[in-house]
């Protein structure tokens, strides 16, 4: 089996079962990532603090992710497939059931940690299953598949719950995550292949895998390229309320309308990159400066902000599945591993882009900071993305020498 960036073939075939089943777990991790953002007042209200301590559960969780995705790679590397992923879903709903029975904030934080970090061993383990199930031909086709659970959490989760939290509470909320992710775990459980002749893998031998130049080069550019379009993502609200003009009641719709984008991007990109992953990614990257770009003259302009929103969804989206297929590929021999620092890249570039994007907002550039940092964060991800292509081809001419 040939591990070439660029020449994998697509297969037409229909995809495992367990591939979409998956995208409902990938939709409960990213609904409960965001879900915060738009509960704030209702949580802050409750707990009796204020709304910037209310934002540090959404850092907690992005922290978690960050740091809780190889780290429980690694813890769970000797389990079974089938009970890791039945486990994180387990950790993830009593999670959210602790936070939803205290009145303590700071028990509410520790349990976003913990739910985190549940949620990081659920993203990497799937992504493996995913790609072990649907085979090398047709691996970040289901990767995009699995993905585009984002897309549908943007789209239909986040909306859904904050409109929950304001009927019933954001305690309400938290009850009906746990509550989903219960009833997922043992349909997931039945559906993902039993992996009988599994050999048990060695955590020295996984970290040499990943220890290489190569995924270096991958994940510095997933976080930028990342935070790029995240960033973007992040300050919409201010863009599209004081330079759109658009009403805040109409502002949902906005992020509906990447959601959409979003759940094209991961599906398109998932079918293209198993032929050519790194022409790909480089396409996507290209594709979110020159929206980005276009938003700094045309975002005054309410239809051509949700126009381009929706574009940016999808080729910011088609990014995770190509940079997770790329990871897995580089580090065959630690695929679970592999995956985790993926995710950790996609989370650690949203971190990063949020952080400046916050300082450049209140610099003097104001509303269009964030979006000149995240244009740079993009420009400078396609520069390492080019970098790794000019590389590969050099190694390549190199052999054929």
């Amino acid at each position: 089996m040939t591990h070439s960036t660029d020449t994998a073939a697509p297969g037409r075939t229909r995809l495992p079962f367990v591939v979409p089943l998956l995208t409902l777990g990938t939709f409960l991790m990213i609904t409960t990532e965001y879900i915060v953002a738009g509960l704030l007042q209702e949580i802050a209200a409750d707990l009796h603090v204020s709304i910037a301590q209310v934002g540090l559960l959404i850092t907690a969780f992005a922290v978690g992710m960050i740091v809780g995705s190889p780290a429980m790679a690694l813890a769970t590397l000797r389990l079974p497939p089938r009970a890791t992923l039945v486990l994180a879903l387990v950790v993830f709903a009593i999670g959210h059931v602790v936070a939803a029975l205290s009145s303590d904030f700071t028990v509410v934080l520790i349990s976003r940690v913990v739910t985190a970090l549940a949620a990081g061993a659920f993203w990497a383990v799937a992504a493996v299953v995913a790609t072990t199930a649907a085979g090398p031909e047709r691996c970040t086709r289901a990767l995009g598949v699995m993905m585009s659970g984002v897309g549908l959490a943007t789209v239909a989760g986040v909306p859904l719950g904050t409109f929950a939290g304001q009927l019933l509470g954001w305690r309400g909320t938290f009850w009906a995550l746990a509550v989903l992710a219960l009833l997922a775990a043992p349909v997931i459980a039945k559906f993902t292949p039993h992996d009988a002749d599994r050999a048990i893998p060695s955590i020295r031998r996984e970290l040499c895998a990943v220890a290489t130049g190569r995924m270096l080069v991958l994940v510095i550019a997933t976080v930028l390229a990342t935070g790029g379009y995240m960033t973007a993502f992040s300050y919409l609200s201010p863009l599209a309320t004081e330079r759109a003009g658009i009403p805040e009641w109409a502002v949902p719709l906005v992020f509906v309308a990447f959601g959409v984008g979003a759940v094209i991007g991961t599906n398109l990109a998932g079918r293209f990159a198993d032929r050519r992953p790194l022409t790909t990614f480089i396409a996507a990257t290209s594709g979110t400066i020159l929206l980005m770009t276009l938003l700094i003259p045309l975002s005054t302009v309410p239809t051509a902000l949700f126009a381009l929103m929706l574009l940016l969804g999808v080729a910011g989206m088609g990014i995770p599945p190509v940079g997770t297929g790329l990871a897995v590929r580089f580090a065959a021999a630690a695929p679970t591993l592999a995956a985790a620092l993926a995710v950790s890249a996609f989370n650690g570039g949203t971190a990063l882009g949020t952080w400046t994007g916050s300082i450049a907002l209140e610099s003097s550039l104001g509303l269009l900071g964030p979006l000149t940092i995240a244009i740079a964060m993009a420009v400078l991800g396609l520069v390492t993305l080019v970098i790794m292509a000019a590389l590969r081809l050099t190694t390549e001419h190199r052999r054929v020498g």
